[in-house]
C-alpha cells in the first residue's frame, strides 16, 4: 500500500500537480487564516478529484475556519475525500484515525483546551495503525522557526499508550521531515517548496505494515516519479 502525505498547503495544492498512490492523506490547513476564501473547500475538493488514489483522507487544521463551520452542519464536507474528525477509516486491514484539534490557539479553528484535548485523544483506538492529527506531539518535529516547542503535551501522553505504525501531522512548518521513535514513524508533512509530499510504501510477510520494511521517498517539485530520492528506514 502506498501512502502519500501532505499538510499545510494553504491554497498552494495546485503546485503539487498530480499525485498517485493508494491513500492520500491531507493533515489539515488547506486554507489561509488571514486570507479567507469562501471557495477554499470547493477548490481543494476539485483538486482531490484530479488525484489518482483509491481513497483520500483529510482532516482540519487551525487555519481551516470555513471547514470548521461547515462540518457543524455537514458531516462530510467533500465529494472527493473522506473527512475524519474523531473517526476511523479501515482499508485493507489498516486502521486510520484522524482528529484536527490543536492546543493554545484559542482564536483559531479546531482549538481545544486541555480538558477537551485529553478527552479527544482518549478516543483514539489502541489498535490504530496510522494516526492523522494536525498538531505534532510535544518534542517530536515541533520546533518552530523561532526555536519554540509547539507540540501538544496531551497528545504526547496519549501516545505512550498507543503504538501506531505511522503518526502524520503538520502545523509546525519549520520541522517538516520524519523520524522514528519507539517503532513509530513520525511524519511532519508541512508543505515546503523543495519537499512537497511524503510518500511511503510498505509490505511485510505477515501482510501487516511494518515500519522496518518501509522505504521513504520525498517528492521534489518538478521531479519525475522515477527520480524520487529514497532512504531506508
Amino acid at each position: 500500500m502506498k501512502l502519500v502525505i501532505i499538510s499545510d498547503t494553504h491554497g498552494r495544492h495546485e503546485n503539487l500537480g498530480i499525485l498517485r498512490g493508494d491513500i492520500l492523506i491531507h493533515c489539515g490547513d488547506f486554507e489561509q487564516l488571514f486570507e479567507q476564501d469562501n471557495q477554499a473547500i470547493r477548490k481543494i475538493d476539485a483538486w482531490f478529484g484530479r488525484q489518482e488514489f483509491k481513497h483520500i483522507l483529510c482532516i482540519g487544521g487551525n487555519h481551516d475556519l470555513t471547514l470548521e463551520k461547515l462540518v457543524q452542519i455537514k458531516e462530510q464536507p467533500f465529494e472527493n475525500a473522506i473527512y475524519l474528525q474523531d473517526t476511523e477509516f479501515v482499508y485493507e486491514g489498516v486502521k486510520f484515525y484522524g482528529a484536527p484539534w490543536v492546543p493554545d490557539l484559542s482564536n483559531h479553528a479546531f482549538y481545544a483546551n486541555d480538558l477537551a484535548l485529553d478527552q479527544a485523544w482518549a478516543k483514539v483506538p489502541r489498535d490504530v495503525d496510522v494516526l492523522v492529527t494536525h498538531t505534532p506531539p510535544v518534542n517530536i518535529l515541533d520546533v518552530s522557526s523561532k526555536g519554540q516547542r509547539l507540540g501538544c503535551a496531551s497528545l504526547s501522553r496519549r501516545l505512550q499508550a498507543l503504538n501506531p505504525r505511522v503518526h502524520c501531522f503538520g502545523h509546525v512548518h519549520a520541522s517538516a521531515g520524519t523520524c522514528v521513535k519507539r517503532g513509530t514513524r513520525y511524519v511532519n508533512a508541512s508543505y515546503q517548496p523543495s519537499t512537497s509530499a511524503f510518500e511511503y510504501e510498505f509490505v511485510s510477510r505477515s501482510g501487516k505494515s511494518d515500519p522496518k520494511s518501509w522505504w521513504q521517498k520525498i517528492r521534489k517539485l518538478g521531479a519525475k516519479q522515477t527520480s524520487l530520492s529514497r532512504a531506508t528506514t
